[in-house]
């Protein structure tokens, strides 16, 4: 049985990592290679690098803070935001992503996902979905969080897996940054909607909050405020999430 991961996230912003709430108020944490080299060193499985502002401002990409990090890291590392075209995804593995998460533009032209799987694989493309609950369904978003899409969180889930992709990367917008736990009953419907592994985001804020995604069956947990606080190190999470006897890679 596969181990769940504890990943991450560094949400960049104009070359630094930045994190608010619920997409909202966003404030300087660091630099991202620095954040990056740390966590690996304190044990993170995966990295996930966002550059957030890309997509919305139609910025270049970071190809060289990400072949920096790539550089100094011993751990997977997974690159998205303002992916645009296939030969963006071939700079950002050109230039040391392991994976590409695809949000907004994969929104836009569905065609990226199946020409990105069939070219690299399924296991390079992550999906990365922003959804909010609207009344008794989950309602995808893109632009980072800022624009209403036409598309149920699990139509698309199903479509998008149809086209090849690997994983998602699923974020509640009503839970991020809240720090008040995972939107668990929306994982739980992408569980039970798609085959492929789903990574949490959006709300961890303790290590319980951790330990309830894990033993629901969550197979990563991603994480950021928790950690860019330093209020907890990945080290110290999976000590605890081990003497809770949840079964992590640990040591």
């Amino acid at each position: 049985m596969v181990k769940p991961r504890i990943i991450p996230c560094l949400d960049v912003k104009n070359g630094r990592v930045v994190k608010g709430v619920n997409f909202d108020d966003l404030k300087d944490t660091g630099d991202p290679v620095q954040m990056a080299v740390q966590y690996c060193e304190d044990s993170a499985d995966e990295i996930v690098w966002l550059d957030i502002i890309a997509t919305i401002e139609d910025q270049e990409l970071s190809l060289d803070l990400i072949q920096k990090a790539r550089n100094a890291l011993s751990i997977p590392l997974t690159v998205g935001g303002g992916i645009r075209s296939i030969h963006h995804v071939e700079q950002l593995l050109e230039h040391g992503a392991d994976k590409v998460s695809i949000n907004t533009y994969g929104l836009e032209n569905p065609a990226i996902l199946g020409q990105v799987a069939q070219r690299w694989g399924e296991q390079c493309l992550v999906v990365a979905v922003d959804a909010k609950r609207e009344g008794d369904h989950y309602q995808v978003y893109s632009h980072g969080g800022r624009v209403r899409t036409d598309h149920d969180l699990g139509e698309w889930l199903k479509l998008a897996q149809d086209l090849g992709a690997g994983e998602f990367l699923l974020t509640s917008i009503d839970a991020d940054g809240t720090q008040q736990g995972y939107d668990l009953p929306m994982l739980r419907y992408a569980r039970q909607t798609v085959q492929r592994p789903v990574i949490a985001s959006g709300g961890a804020g303790s290590i319980d909050h951790l330990a309830e995604a894990i033993q629901e069956g969550q197979q990563a947990v991603l994480l950021a405020s928790l950690l860019h606080q330093k209020r907890l190190s990945i080290t110290e999470i999976k000590k605890r999430l081990w003497e809770k006897g949840v079964d992590i890679r640990w040591p």
